[in-house]
């Protein structure tokens, strides 16, 4: 049964809790208590799984004696745990193996625009700002990290439990146990942590994280279709990366979405090849920043519905190599 619900003006759908007969869950070594850890971000929604089963079964790496845990370095506690496994193999699979290339800039371009992605990527990289805690989504947003200046420092979260995401890894360097929401390999730069996937969302929908930059399906004044969470706090600002429109000249940015709101009244700014618009909750779309060659009726005519320009209409900025 679910129940809508508007808490401190945001709406929500108030549901029962899902439970479960059995847990099936993975870790990295167990005591023979029950006892379990897990290694750097694989916990995921492991923890909460366990909570809720009736019967939790734990397939293990290795088994060590009781005791062989700090007390404040164990996961998932005994009590929530009725089964050991430990099987006689595992292999470890990375899907998919993300390399960075000895003098690897990872996808900066010779050319300055020519390509549509990295247009959208340039222009995406400008609202990074130093001490910025930002999640991204993976393609063009988590491209865009790619140019955050050396002198700024911006914490990368990933919702499967990773604060302070680096660049992908060098060969040597890659891990089946250190990846992203995308399940890319990464790296974690200095003072990074490691949670599991409840708390993630925690730090997301309690409005502790700054930006969320993210692609969308559709998206319109009133709301996007593409992802839940990431977009569910007023805190934050939400900006929305992606090509004008879909294939086939679709419009992708509409009055109203024909495709199901994941997210309501939620974004804060639009990010495509051709525009950059600004949107009000109650005002609509502006027209901030428009790319060099265009004008204001070739972007009206890809965009299903109305927008204001901005009396300080620019060209659409570029973040320099």
């Amino acid at each position: 049964l679910m129940k809508p619900i508007i808490f401190n003006g945001q709406h929500f759908i108030l549901e029962e809790a899902i439970t479960g007969d059995f847990a099936l869950v993975k870790t990295w070594k167990a005591d023979r208590a029950g006892n379990a850890i897990f290694r750097k971000s694989a916990r995921n929604f492991n923890l909460p799984m366990c909570k809720a089963a009736e019967t939790t079964v734990v397939e293990v790496e290795e088994i060590v004696d009781i005791g062989a845990f700090a007390p404040e370095d164990i996961h998932i506690r005994q009590i929530y745990v009725h089964r050991l496994i430990k099987g006689e193999k595992y292999e470890k699979r990375i899907e998919p193996l993300s390399i960075r290339k000895e003098g690897d800039e990872e996808a900066k371009s010779a050319k300055p625009g020519d390509d549509v992605r990295e247009r959208i990527i340039k222009r995406a990289a400008l609202e990074f700002e130093d001490g910025m805690y930002v999640n991204l989504g993976i393609g063009i947003p988590l491209l865009a990290s790619n140019f955050i200046s050396p002198n700024m420092t911006v914490h990368l979260q990933s919702e499967n439990g990773v604060l302070g995401l680096g660049p992908h890894p060098r060969q040597h360097e890659a891990d089946a146990d250190l990846i992203n929401t995308g399940k890319e390999t990464v790296t974690i730069l200095p003072g990074a942590s490691f949670f599991s996937s409840d708390e993630s969302f925690a730090m997301i929908r309690g409005g502790h994280v700054d930006l969320t930059m993210l692609g969308a399906m559709q998206v319109s004044k009133y709301g996007m279709g593409g992802a839940m969470d990431v977009v569910s706090s007023a805190k934050t600002k939400v900006v929305v990366t992606m090509e004008h429109s879909a294939k086939g000249n679709a419009h992708k940015i509409m009055e109203n979405c024909t495709l199901p709101l994941t997210g309501k009244q939620c974004v804060n700014r639009i990010i495509t090849e051709k525009a950059v618009f600004d949107v009000d909750k109650k005002k609509g779309l502006t027209l901030i920043e428009l790319w060099e060659g265009l004008t204001v009726d070739d972007t009206q005519k890809s965009t299903r519905c109305d927008f204001a320009v901005s009396p300080k209409l620019m060209p659409m900025q570029q973040i320099a190599n």
